[in-house]
């Protein structure tokens, strides 16, 4: 009987892995052919580097787009991944029990919180500060920073703080030892070896900032244009397909899917990087 149970969960964490793998292949192919066919139409360099999106005159450049979703994601980046550091090394190492009770349900909370209520708040709070203290329409490439390097912090902090308690205490310990004190030792022996999953949190950080869509779409400002200062209005890759999608047809619609293939591939490009960053570290 034992065995039959063996055998038969066996059999269904297979059906599972086999079911993954062949979701992602149906999407990869669904993608693909759908949009290099588009591309092939269009011309790869004259989608991939071109200026202007003008779906009315079958003119279709995603250049402006690629360059807002890289500064939107860098900005989230430099925004949210010092705090959320610094946040999980105060949780990990600084933070009193009876505080640490309430910053790690908060710090949930945020995980949890839709990004259309995301979205609102940078409407309502966010848009009229940039607007106010800063300059342009507030719709801007710094107002959807801002916002992303928020809603990456609790992906920042629960891995970056994860990593931190697993590194062994004997490291800390080695560094009092040695007649450091209580902030040197954490920062000069336990950061430096939880370094691989804090780049995993940066990573994972990077992949929610840069397939963030409707938070984005939101206080972006939505313009086709490469900006010229953090002030302009931006659209990304994403907000691009979602606002045209629903009413999108023949070759619009397969570069608009085309677009999705350029994501996709940048998310590749990340996920590679970050393996062969880990392995060359580990050799």
């Amino acid at each position: 009987m034992s065995r039959f149970r063996e055998k038969t969960m066996h059999i269904v964490f297979l059906a599972c892995a086999c079911f993954s793998i062949a979701a992602v292949v149906l999407i990869c192919v669904f993608l693909f052919s759908n949009g290099f066919s588009a591309m092939l139409k269009i011309g790869v360099t004259d989608f991939i580097f071109g200026t202007e999106w003008r779906p009315s005159n079958n003119i279709f450049g995603i250049f402006p787009m690629i360059i807002g979703s890289l500064y939107v994601t860098a900005g989230a980046l430099l925004v949210g991944v010092p705090v959320g550091l610094l946040c999980a090394v105060f949780m990990a190492r600084f933070c009193p029990k009876p505080i640490y009770k309430l910053l790690r349900p908060a710090v949930n909370l945020m995980a949890g919180i839709p990004s259309v209520v995301y979205g609102f708040f940078g409407l309502v709070v966010i848009v009229p500060f940039v607007r106010d203290n800063i300059g342009g329409r507030g719709m801007s490439v710094l107002a959807a920073s801002l916002l992303l390097g928020l809603m990456i912090l609790p992906t920042v902090i629960n891995v970056s703080e994860s990593a931190l308690r697993a590194v062994p205490n004997s490291y800390y310990e080695g560094g009092l030892a040695l007649g450091a004190t209580h902030e040197r030792s954490v920062f000069f022996t336990v950061l430096p070896a939880a370094k691989n999953g804090i780049f995993a949190a940066v990573v994972l950080g990077l992949g929610r900032a840069i397939g963030e869509t409707m938070a984005v779409m939101m206080v972006a400002g939505n313009q086709p244009l490469i900006p010229d200062s953090v002030t302009d209005g931006v659209r990304t890759l994403t907000t691009n397909i979602v606002m045209e999608m629903g009413y999108s047809t023949d070759l619009h619609r397969e570069a608009l899917i085309a677009t999705a293939v350029v994501l996709f591939v940048f998310i590749m490009i990340i996920n590679v990087s970050f393996s062969l960053l880990k392995r060359s570290d580990s050799k």
